[in-house]
């Protein structure tokens, strides 16, 4: 085990360190040895573990969704077919319950982000060895040095992801906010609320934090949970392969936490989910 060989604290730096694709002044384009390397590469690098995973789980939701619509049946439904079903009828009350106005992506958008998150969540329940492990035991097969092999499997304990949907959902707020409103009554909505004409600074700076608010709520909230999660995953996993006792606490503490923690994959991609349906249904409303 990777604790064998590794203090507590570069395990722990290990698992938290993406595999990181950019570029070095000396060396060019190259993978990052290390967490030092993947931050020198700054802005422009690409996590490509975090890259790999959601684009797989995403095309795994399609996937299996469009398998389950091409065989679907008027008479008795199979289990796929009940259980898609189900998450569809889910989604759609909550939409018919928080958003108002008449909008044909917005159920859409809602199953894609419901499915899409809760399996990136999903991954959290991997052991957190088991995915590292196999890829720096393949990639030692190239002559790769399996400690300066990473690979991060939670796409959602990235900020650049969570922050990457929740500035779609942004910009997808704003396009219908003009759309809906026009140019000058997004404007207005900005300058002249809550204080009218005569509080236009005070104004802009309460609506423009209420409008910044909406992605940085949606990222953060998903990242700071999923992120938490993983972290007490590793810790549980540095009581492994000390003693008999450590290593049987660990796998009870290990069972305990992925019980829980199934709970907060849900909700994670369920707020995700209805936060969406809200903020676009306020970019849907004229009355103010």
């Amino acid at each position: 085990m990777a604790t064998a060989e590794l203090t507590a604290s570069d395990y722990i730096q290990h698992h938290l360190t993406n595999l990181t694709l950019g570029w070095l002044p000396d060396h060019g384009l190259v993978f990052a040895h290390n967490a030092e390397e993947a931050a020198a590469m700054g802005f422009w690098a690409l996590h490509v573990d975090s890259l790999l995973w959601s684009i797989g789980l995403g095309y795994l939701f399609l996937l299996g969704f469009r398998k389950v619509a091409e065989n679907v049946t008027a008479g008795v439904p199979g289990k796929a077919q009940n259980f898609v079903e189900w998450i569809i009828d889910f989604v759609n009350e909550n939409v018919r319950g928080s958003f108002s106005a008449k909008n044909d992506i917005v159920a859409p958008l809602a199953l894609t982000i419901f499915a899409w998150v809760f399996l990136m969540n999903l991954m959290d329940l991997v052991p957190v060895d088991l995915i590292p492990w196999a890829f720096g035991q393949f990639m030692g097969l190239f002559g790769a040095d399996p400690h300066h092999v990473f690979m991060r499997v939670v796409p959602t304990t990235d900020p650049n992801i969570t922050f990457g949907m929740a500035l779609a959902v942004f910009f997808m707020v704003l396009y219908y906010s003009i759309k809906i409103k026009g140019v000058g009554g997004f404007v207005g909505e900005l300058t002249l609320h809550p204080f009218g004409k005569f509080g236009i600074p005070a104004n802009l700076i309460l609506e423009g934090i209420s409008l910044l608010s909406k992605p940085l709520s949606l990222s953060l909230r998903l990242f700071g949970n999923m992120y938490a999660g993983e972290m007490i995953f590793i810790l549980i996993a540095l009581m492994y392969g000390h003693n008999m006792v450590l290593s049987l606490g660990g796998g009870a503490l290990q069972l305990a936490w992925a019980i829980f923690h199934i709970l907060i994959i849900t909700l994670q991609a369920f707020i995700f989910m209805v936060l969406t349906i809200v903020y676009l249904d306020m970019a849907h409303q004229t009355d103010h």
